[in-house]
C-alpha cells in the first residue's frame, strides 16, 4: 500500500518511461578524475532525471582526496550517477557516471560490465589523472573519446598539443566540451557513437 492508501504500486512517471518506438539499448561510461564534470554531463543530457549518489564531503577526505583545481566542491559522487538519452527514435544510450575520488575506483569494474564506449573527460590542470583512467579502459578492452571539459580557468590548448601529452593514437577522437550544456555533451555522445560505428564497420579492437 502506497501513502496515499491505495493497493496499486505506482510505475514509473510518464516523462522517464522508455520511448515506445525504442529498438536497442547501449551502455556508456563517463569517467574521468575528481571534479572533471562527470556528474554534470550526466545531469545535462539525460532527457529523465538523472540518479546520483552524492555526499557531501568531510574532513575525513583532507589528505585522502586531491581536490586541486575544484576546491569549491562541497559534495562528490560515491557510486555512481545514471541518466539516459534517446540517439534516434530506436537507439536509447543508458549513462553510468564514475566516482572520480581515487578510493572509489574499486567500483569502476563493475560499472565497465558491459560498456559500449567511454568519454574520458579531461581537465587540463591535472592531465596526469587521466592516464590511469585511459590505462583502466584499454584494460578491459573499452574504446573511448576524450572531452576536454572547459573550465574558465583552465589553461587551454590546441588539441593536437594535448593529443599528444595524452599520447593518444591518431584514429581516438579528442574534442573540447562544456559539459554544462546539452548540446555539447550531446555532440560528445554522437562522437562517441559515430567512432564506435566506425571501429565496428572495420573490425577494429581497442
Amino acid at each position: 500500500m502506497d501513502f496515499n492508501g491505495s493497493d496499486t504500486i505506482p510505475g514509473p512517471r510518464a516523462e522517464d518511461q522508455l520511448p515506445h518506438t525504442a529498438q536497442s539499448a547501449a551502455k556508456i561510461v563517463i569517467v574521468g578524475g575528481f571534479g572533471v564534470g562527470k556528474t554534470t554531463m550526466v545531469g545535462s543530457v539525460s532527457e529523465i532525471t538523472p540518479l546520483t549518489t552524492e555526499e557531501t564531503m568531510t574532513q575525513a577526505g583532507i589528505g585522502v582526496d586531491d581536490n586541486f583545481g575544484s576546491a569549491s566542491k562541497t559534495a562528490t559522487t560515491v557510486a555512481m550517477d545514471f541518466g539516459r538519452i534517446s540517439i534516434t527514435d530506436q537507439l536509447v544510450l543508458y549513462l553510468f557516471g564514475t566516482p572520480g575520488q581515487q578510493r572509489f575506483w574499486f567500483l569502476w569494474n563493475g560499472l565497465f560490465e558491459g560498456a559500449l564506449g567511454a568519454v574520458v573527460l579531461v581537465d587540463t590542470r591535472r592531465l596526469e589523472v587521466s592516464f590511469d583512467v585511459m590505462g583502466r579502459l584499454e584494460e578491459r578492452g573499452v574504446p573511448f573519446v576524450v572531452a576536454i571539459n572547459s573550465f574558465p580557468d583552465a589553461p587551454r590548448y590546441a588539441i593536437e598539443e594535448l593529443r599528444t601529452a595524452l599520447d593518444l593514437t591518431p584514429d581516438i577522437p579528442i574534442m573540447e566540451c562544456d559539459a554544462r550544456r546539452r548540446a555539447s555533451s550531446r555532440d560528445v555522445l554522437m562522437t562517441l557513437m559515430r567512432f564506435l560505428h566506425s571501429l565496428a564497420m572495420t573490425g577494429s579492437r581497442v
